[in-house]
């Protein structure tokens, strides 16, 4: 589970504090990750005011990602949304390792 997020330079180390800390954690703490790992964008080089950052969340099956989906997955995207309202941007998709 993938997610891309642009951020307003200006909120970028309280957002990466915020996250490392408070959501990653408490996304962890529903059981159905095993791991994450953040990753920011540096090619193409994010230009003007906005950094991009990919947060990749490790979970064992599509199960337990159906299951974080349906009983936590829009409390947490709200939470996120309303403590950075108008200073990110975000997408989210979902990969399947395949080799």
């Amino acid at each position: 589970y993938s997610v891309s997020v642009i951020i307003k330079r200006e909120f970028e180390e309280e957002w990466f504090d915020w996250m490392l800390h408070i959501h990653i954690q408490n996304v962890l703490k529903t059981g159905f990750f095993s791991g994450y790992k953040i990753y920011k964008t540096i090619i193409p080089s994010t230009e003007g005011d906005n950094k991009t950052y990919v947060i990749q969340y490790e979970c064992k099956s599509i199960d337990d990602y159906l299951a974080y989906k349906e009983n936590f997955a829009a409390s947490m995207q709200r939470e996120h949304a309303k403590k950075f309202a108008g200073k990110i941007a975000t997408a989210r998709i979902v990969m399947e390792e395949v080799e």
